[in-house]
């Protein structure tokens, strides 16, 4: 991230979580050799900054609540894999609480914004 904050915390946050997620795929296929588990986890994990980037330029409201939408969908997508992976003993107790509290977080977070994009 620039040194430059930006005023948006789902923006900030999201993309703070992308980059563990990045650093924990890489860590999946260099340490234990785990290729399918991390390129499912690194997908939908960084697709949920992704998808709220895209929503900064939408084409309309309706547009704007479905990349919302469709993030949150893909953070809980990712939460699975975070629970998927922990209880295969690919990722320690502490990561998965680490990892899984931010997750839940940006869910929140989204969830908050497209019911105020609704009203």
């Amino acid at each position: 991230m620039n040194s430059e904050k930006s005023k948006s915390p789902l923006r900030d946050k999201s993309y703070a979580f992308a980059i563990k997620i990045v650093k924990l795929s890489q860590d999946l296929v260099s340490e234990r050799r785990e290729y399918v588990l991390s390129r499912q986890i690194l997908r939908s994990g960084t697709a949920i900054g992704a998808l709220i980037r895209e929503s900064e330029f939408a084409a309309s409201k309706a547009d704007f609540i479905n990349k919302l939408t469709v993030s949150l969908k893909e953070a809980n997508e990712t939460e699975y894999w975070l629970m998927l992976l922990h209880d295969t003993s690919y990722i320690s107790n502490t990561e998965f609480l680490q990892l899984q509290s931010e997750c839940k977080e940006l869910i929140a977070m989204l969830v908050s914004s497209i019911k105020t994009s609704k009203s």
